[in-house]
C-alpha cells in the first residue's frame, strides 16, 4: 500500500515504476486483488492468497514484457519480481505451513548412486559433460540475458573500471577449483555431482579437505565473476540469490541423503570441515 501511496504522490516514482501506464487503471485492479489479498491471506483465507500470489506472479511477468518492449518501468519489474518470489513462499506457508524444498529433488532430480560398476573415465567424462552444460547455461546463457534485460529495463548501475579485470580473475581461480573439485569427485566418489547419478563414496580428498562443498563455492564465486565482467549488478545479485537458495533450500536436502548414505563418515565429516568457509 505504501508503494501505491507514493505512486500518487511522486511522479518520479510513477514514472519509474509504471512508465506510461495509468496508475489508477491499473490500481483498480491491484489494490484488490493484491492489497487486500495480500491482508486476507495474512489472515489465514487460503483462497485469497492463491489469488494474490497469482496476480501478483501475472502482474510480474506483464510488467517485464512491457518493460522489455518499451524500455519503461523496470524498477517496477524488480519490486514485482521480488513481490512475486515473496508472495509465492506466504503462499507455501499459507498452504502447507511450510516451503516443500523436498520437492526439488523428485522424479529425474531424485537422489540416487551412480551405477558402481563404471570405470572411473567415465564418471569423468561424464561429469565434464554435465559441467561444460551447466556452465554453458547458468554462467552464459542466463548471465547473458540478465545482462540484457538489465540495460533494456534501464536499471544498469555504474561499476568501477577494475571490475571486468577482478571478475575476470574471480572467474578464472573459479573455475580451477570447480574442475577439480568435480573430477575429484568423479575419480574418487565413482560418481557425478548429479543427483541422478551421485559417488557411491564420500569424497573427503583435494578440495573437500577444505569445504563440504567446494563446488558450490566455485559456482557461486563463477557467477560473481561473470556479473563483473558483464558490468551488471543483476547478475551478480544472481549468483547471490543462487547461494542463499543452495544454503537453505537445496543443501539440507542432499546432507541428509549423504548422512543416510555414509552415517557417522559424513558426521564426523561435517563436524569437522565447515560449508562455505575453508578450515585452516
Amino acid at each position: 500500500m505504501a508503494w501505491w501511496i507514493a505512486v500518487f504522490l511522486s511522479p518520479a516514482v510513477r514514472t519509474a515504476t509504471l512508465g506510461s501506464l495509468d496508475p489508477i487503471a491499473v490500481a483498480a485492479l491491484d489494490v484488490p486483488l493484491f492489497v487486500l489479498g495480500s491482508a486476507l491471506a495474512a489472515l489465514g483465507v487460503k483462497a485469497a492468497a492463491v489469488v494474490a500470489s497469482g496476480w501478483t506472479a501475472l502482474v510480474a511477468a506483464a510488467l517485464a514484457l512491457y518493460a522489455t518492449i518499451t524500455t519503461e518501468a523496470g524498477l517496477g519489474v524488480l519490486m514485482m519480481i521480488a513481490a512475486a518470489a515473496c508472495s509465492g513462499l506466504a503462499l507455501c506457508f499459507v498452504l502447507l505451513g511450510r516451503v516443500p524444498t523436498e520437492w526439488i529433488v523428485r522424479g529425474p532430480f531424485a537422489f540416487r548412486s551412480a551405477a558402481a560398476n563404471r570405470p572411473a573415465t567415465t564418471h569423468v567424462s561424464a561429469t565434464i559433460g554435465q559441467m561444460i552444460l551447466f556452465w554453458g547455461f547458468f554462467l552464459v546463457a542466463v548471465p547473458l540475458l540478465i545482462s540484457w534485460l538489465e540495460i533494456r529495463w534501464l536499471v544498469s548501475l555504474p561499476v568501477p573500471p577494475f571490475a571486468a579485470t577482478a571478475g575476470a580473475t574471480l572467474l578464472v581461480l573459479a573455475s580451477v577449483l570447480g574442475v577439480a573439485s568435480a573430477v575429484t569427485m568423479a575419480s574418487r566418489g565413482s560418481g557425478t555431482p548429479l543427483p541422478s547419478a551421485m559417488p557411491n563414496r564420500l569424497v573427503v580428498a583435494g578440495p573437500y579437505r577444505w569445504v563440504r562443498n567446494p563446488m558450490a563455492v566455485a559456482g557461486i564465486t563463477q557467477g560473481v565473476g561473470v556479473g563483473l565482467i558483464l558490468g551488471s549488478w543483476l547478475v551478480v545479485a544472481y549468483a547471490m540469490i543462487g547461494s542463499l537458495l543452495w544454503n537453505y533450500a537445496v543443501r539440507p536436502l542432499e546432507e541428509a541423503d549423504l548422512e543416510k548414505r555414509f552415517g557417522t563418515e559424513f558426521q564426523q565429516y561435517r563436524d569437522t570441515v565447515r560449508c562455505w568457509i575453508p578450515r585452516v
